[in-house]
């Protein structure tokens, strides 16, 4: 059976990408701060990982220690909105570590559980495009989505010749709680379209920024 471990897994896009793989025979691992009773129902859960800490994400790894990961999605993550003139550089700190770093530190903590096929998709955001940006602000989500592809980028090059595929995959404007509901798509359709991306990715498409509906991103 394959094995998929998805951060941030208790709710939105990381609950229903648990449900999508659960419904398709794969062990799902959900791991998060607080469980949910809706990420119980399908996955084995490890909580209380706080992704900016060291300490848990070694935690982590000491959980899965001897267990085959065929894909790792790294979804957990933070928006805040930053208005020029009154920057609050706490918040953008606490974005670059859940955003960018903590994906990172997650991957390279589980590398040893990755083998010859097996995939790590970062769930990014068009917003850390610096071509497609024209409307300006959310400088603390711009800059650690910017940050997290190019960490994709190194990462699908490093890892190559091991024949393990990154993706950098953007999931639409979703109706999620990080935007209060107001986006265009369902969760459900985000993690359809975002399973989609995955199943495509290969050593030839790795390293690549993707839309969940399929079109290619500009960095």
């Amino acid at each position: 059976m394959k094995h998929v471990v998805i951060t941030g897994a208790n709710r939105g896009i990381g609950l229903e990408l648990a449900r999508l793989y659960q419904r398709e025979g794969w062990q799902v691992t959900g791991v998060c701060r607080e469980t949910s009773p809706e990420l119980d129902a399908v996955a084995a859960v490890i909580d209380r990982i706080d992704v900016t800490s060291a300490t848990d994400v070694k935690r982590l790894a000491t959980a899965l220690s001897g267990q085959s990961i065929e894909l790792l999605i790294n979804n957990a993550g933070l928006l805040n909105d930053e208005v020029l003139g009154r920057l609050d550089f706490d918040s953008i700190r606490l974005q670059m570590e859940i955003n960018a770093y903590a994906p990172l530190r997650i991957s390279e903590a589980l590398l040893p559980n990755l083998t010859k096929g097996s995939k790590i998709a970062l769930i990014t955001s068009r917003m850390g495009s610096i071509a497609d940006n024209d409307s300006g602000g959310r400088y603390g989500y711009r800059a650690s989505k910017a940050a997290l592809n190019a960490f994709g980028k190194s990462l699908a090059v490093d890892l190559k010749d091991r024949g393990i595929a990154v993706a950098l995959l953007h999931p639409g404007y979703v109706k999620t709680r990080m935007v209060n509901f107001g986006g265009l798509i369902t969760p459900e359709e985000s993690a359809a379209g975002l399973a989609q991306r995955i199943a495509a990715l290969n050593l030839e498409n790795s390293g690549s920024f993707w839309h969940s509906n399929g079109e290619e991103l500009l960095w």
